[in-house]
């Protein structure tokens, strides 16, 4: 009778507990919704979550108290080097802090002091082996890592990528996963469907997880040869590729008549650099592309060269087109989709639309249904230029939203010029004389014309905060003309050597002269001073900063164009690049990347230079628009309130406030309010901060957290992660 109790008891004990742990189980699988998506309180993917709204529900910072922040942790990555940048908007989750240094090493913190838990360095793979000197590194540019909650509690897993090569980290310790491709990484130029051995490929934006898929976008070189942006999905576990979407169409596909028949073989680009945004209960992809190389000029590439510029909607688990918008047709002015684009939810005639919002490099905001592709607002076709430079056919017409209008400044005018002085004045409208300034889609020529706003935008990567409760979309912009014009690329010599290659493929950057357009492309006249002939060829192979990879020229001609820059010698080598297969040798590059800047260096258009934008999105108008930073030294003699360049996005929270780094030369953080874009609190950082801050909960304790990097436009790098917090009562 005891015997048959004790098992009754047992029994029921055991039951209790499988119960517990199946709710558990549940429970954590609804945490996390099996993609990383994780608690209120946690920030656990780039952009805040999987539908990149860059919003918290955290109020505990709000508008009253937000003038108390003071710096709750400072952490120093020590990784700061001449020009770096640190782009990354840090992830929060499980219990650590997740982030990138300036030299692409790999850390954990413990999100309430700033300590590092954990770190991985890609230069010292595999473990144990020689990194090489830093400055080997160049100035790569990262903004985050992604994060999985993995199979079961406790197997959480990171995924950045560097270079070529896309790793798997265990979330806890920091150690390659074995099982992921080989020992821990795959290679990033297979799978393109296409021979891309030799080719550029890499990822500065992460990526997303749907389900057991990591689904990603890629940087490639802007120049041919070039790699193409295909979109494809990775297995989370073992790194196999599972789909690949063909952004240059392939024979057969949705899109292939809008470009030349064999253009698949050979245009690269049309790649998705910025950024994915999901609907994970649609199982929604959206994909935001850029330009098809080369930017400026398309005589290889006629037509409107879909999936170019062109806001995609996929099947996450399949990677099969839904639907598709193309922002721009046959780009020619580098309107590369600038940011992911955000999941909106608004009240518009009467009912609420699940939709997702796209922001250009032009200032403009389209606005679609999710499921559809239908336009909320109207969007007008317009009648643009089609007269080109020679081989070239622009197209015909071009679509602009009717709403919103956009937030930034659409041609320059004679009367916008700078006021700054009258030196200044008259300095920018003899330069503005000698111009054309027509507005958007004027096609490039050799006059050279006024592209407004510039090549970086109007709104940039940072992207777009959304706020559920009022409907309103926030986003910064630059207001930066600059000048876009052709000359004639020279001709292929029938012996290649270092200068011709230089000619070609560099001095559209970096001039004839190799003086450069400091600070964007420096002046290569003492590279001597800086690399050895090992580091300058890995650098022009790999990329750094804006710089794209240039593996495509060979090894041959980097050996050749390294001793040209580094000594002055050219020498003549023989070919061994891969082909570009281009059937057209292309007559024009663009002449640099010109900003029009008056004689001191200051944007040649009256302010604002930069501002922050709340467009409410119920009814397609601009609540408000206010400057977005200042020029120190012209705070000193008295001129505020310019603007300035501005590089990272805003976060908005439940507390009704919203938080932005960005501006490029005061180094300031700040805190806005979302209603009226009054200034609340500002704090200085050691280095402007140049990305999108974060915010987290962590003992009870909300923090806003930036990463500190600099190097933008001339500014002076930094290496830091620094956190606010209001004061911690219990420990004062």
């Amino acid at each position: 009778m005891t015997h048959s109790r004790g098992l009754v008891k047992l029994v029921v004990v055991g039951s209790l507990m499988l119960t517990v742990l199946v709710l558990f189980w549940l429970g954590w699988k609804e945490r996390w919704n099996v993609s990383g998506a994780g608690l209120k309180g946690e920030w656990s993917a780039y952009g805040g979550g999987p539908s990149n709204t860059h919003y918290s529900e955290l109020d505990q910072i709000d508008r009253d108290n937000v003038g108390q922040l003071e710096v709750a942790w400072t952490y120093d990555t020590g990784d700061v080097f001449e020009g770096s940048e640190m782009q990354c908007n840090p992830l929060m989750v499980d219990g650590l802090l997740f982030g990138t240094s300036p030299k692409m090493r790999v850390f954990a913190l413990d999100p309430g002091t700033g300590e590092e838990r954990w770190s991985f360095n890609p230069l010292e793979w595999p473990a144990g082996s020689a990194g090489g000197r830093a400055r080997s590194v160049g100035r790569p540019r990262n903004r985050g890592v992604t994060y999985w909650a993995g199979d079961r509690p406790g197997e959480g897993r990171i995924y950045f990528a560097w270079r070529n090569w896309l790793y798997a980290l265990e979330a806890r310790t920091g150690k390659p996963v074995k099982g992921f491709g080989g020992g821990g990484r795959i290679d990033l130029r297979e799978g393109l469907g296409r021979e891309s051995r030799d080719l550029s490929v890499g990822l500065t934006t992460p990526g997303v997880v749907y389900r057991d898929l990591l689904i990603i976008g890629s940087i490639v070189s802007e120049s041919l040869p070039a790699a193409p942006g295909h979109i494809r999905a990775f297995d989370l576990r073992t790194g196999a590729q599972r789909w690949v979407f063909h952004t240059i169409p392939q024979p057969g596909e949705y899109g292939y008549d809008s470009w030349p028949k064999d253009a698949w073989k050979y245009i690269g680009g049309a790649n998705d650099w910025a950024g994915l945004t999901l609907d994970e209960k649609r199982g929604l992809i959206f994909a935001p592309t850029g330009s098809a190389t080369y930017d400026f000029y398309g005589a290889n590439r006629h037509g409107d060269n879909l999936f170019a510029n062109t806001l995609l909607c996929l099947d996450a688990a399949t990677g099969q087109r839904k639907w598709h918008f193309q922002v721009v047709r046959h780009d020619l002015w580098d309107r590369d989709l600038p940011a992911a684009p955000t999941l909106v939810t608004i009240r518009r005639e009467g009912r609420s639309i699940d939709a997702v919002a796209q922001i250009t490099k032009s200032g403009h905001v389209f606005v679609f249904e999710r499921e559809t592709g239908r336009p909320v607002f109207p969007i007008e076709y317009r009648k643009v230029s089609t007269i080109g430079v020679e081989g070239e056919r622009p197209a015909e017409t071009q679509p602009l939203p009717v709403l919103p209008p956009p937030v930034s400044r659409q041609i320059m005018t004679e009367e916008m010029l700078t006021r700054r002085t009258p030196e200044a004045y008259e300095w920018a409208r003899e330069r503005f004389l000698k111009l054309r300034s027509v507005g958007q889609f004027d096609p490039p020529g050799l006059q050279g014309s006024i592209v407004v706003p510039g090549f970086d935008g109007g709104p940039g990567w940072g992207g777009a905060a959304f706020d559920r409760e009022s409907g309103m979309l926030y986003l910064n912009s630059n207001e930066v003309p600059c000048i876009l014009k052709l000359v004639e690329r020279p001709k292929a010599p029938a012996a290649p050597s270092g200068r011709s290659v230089y000619d070609r493929s560099c001095a559209s950057c970096h001039g004839r002269d190799q003086q450069g357009s400091p600070p964007e492309f420096p002046a290569l006249t003492s590279l001597s001073r800086k690399y050895d002939d090992e580091e300058l060829a890995g650098l022009i192979a790999n990329g750094s900063g804006r710089m794209p990879g240039f593996s495509g020229l060979g090894r041959a001609a980097i050996r050749s164009v390294t001793r040209y820059l580094l000594t002055g010698e050219d020498t003549l080598f023989k070919s061994d690049s891969p082909t570009d297969a281009s059937p057209i040798e292309l007559k024009y590059m663009m002449d640099g990347y010109p900003r029009f800047l008056d004689q001191d260096g200051y944007p040649a258009i009256t302010p604002p230079w930069g501002t922050l934008n709340a467009v409410d999105l119920n009814n397609g108008r601009i609540a408000w628009q206010i400057p977005l930073g200042e020029h120190p030294e012209l705070v000193a003699k008295g001129i505020r309130n310019t603007g300035s360049w501005n590089y990272g996005g805003p976060i908005i929270t439940a507390g009704g406030l919203i938080f932005i780094g960005a501006t490029n030369y005061d180094r300031k953080f700040r805190a806005f309010d979302k209603t009226n874009g009054r200034l609340l609190w500002e704090g200085m950082l050691p280095a402007s901060g140049n990305a999108t801050p974060s915010t987290y909960l962590s003992g009870g304790r909300q923090y806003v957290v930036i990463a500190a990097g600099g190097g933008k436009r001339g500014g002076e790098s930094g290496g830091k992660y620094v956190a606010f917090a209001l004061p911690d009562r219990k420990r004062k």
